[in-house]
């Protein structure tokens, strides 16, 4: 396990210095082949990241764009975490279109998540039951611990073998397509953005509750990821004393 945290002074910062790592790994999968693979997280904190990474001068013509997770909204919805990556990122950035795979999230919540899954395989040329590795894979944190959409509680934090599924969050009352569980954690790189004061209990629960990610599922990545590092702000660390 090789598990990193820093705190900054402000969301800002930690925003900086997280871009900053994302645009590093990238460079270094760079240099070993001709294309690379990051996969983002919605939610309202990325926003922060997504605008420093668009000013990054990176080789978006080689630089392959996924998703985390996605709510089932249409891409012109407010809620479509691929909005946010449209206007914060793709667009400010000029990523290719051939280089976004988005969720389709308009599709039926099943259909969405098996043709990701399915875009993944034939991005990666997986054989049946391999999982993809991504080099940077972009991730946040809810008040309550969940990561991507796997909630406390749901069943799919216990699936090690599929790429990606429909999931129902029941105390939002709306369906979302994640990530699962054995490819978040075969990223060659993780990255955590989390700020804000609402969070610091479940900063506090990932590091030092003991393992138990149906209460915590974010604590998945510390104890199972592959370099996983957590860029906080001092409001989301004030419990880590």
């Amino acid at each position: 396990m090789s598990v990193q945290h820093h705190v900054y002074p402000s969301p800002e910062l930690a925003a900086e210095a997280c871009s900053n790592q994302v645009c590093a790994r990238l460079e270094e999968a760079l240099s070993g082949r001709s294309f690379a693979t990051l996969a983002v997280s919605g939610g309202t904190t990325p926003r922060l990241l997504f605008e420093r990474l668009a000013r990054a001068p990176l080789p978006w013509n080689s630089i392959h764009l996924f998703w985390v997770d996605e709510r089932a909204v249409p891409p012109t919805d407010t809620a479509s975490n691929y909005r946010l990556a449209e206007e914060t990122l793709i667009r400010p950035a000029r990523i290719p279109r051939r280089n976004v795979h988005r969720i389709q999230a308009e599709f039926k919540p099943e259909s969405a998540a098996r043709r990701y899954a399915d875009e993944i395989r034939e991005f990666f040329g997986l054989e049946a039951g391999d999982i993809p590795r991504f080099d940077v894979i972009q991730r946040g944190m809810g008040a309550d611990g969940h990561t991507a959409s796997l909630f406390p509680g749901e069943p799919l934090i216990e699936d090690r073998e599929r790429i990606a599924a429909a999931v129902f969050v029941e105390k939002l009352q709306q369906w979302r397509v994640t990530l699962l569980p054995a490819v978040l954690q075969a990223a060659s790189h993780t990255v955590f953005l989390v700020t804000g004061e609402d969070k610091a209990e479940a900063v506090r629960m990932v590091f030092k509750d003991p393992y138990d990610p149906m209460r915590c599922p974010a604590q998945m990545a510390s104890h199972h990821g592959r370099g996983v590092t957590w860029f906080l702000d001092s409001a989301a660390a004030r419990l880590m004393d």
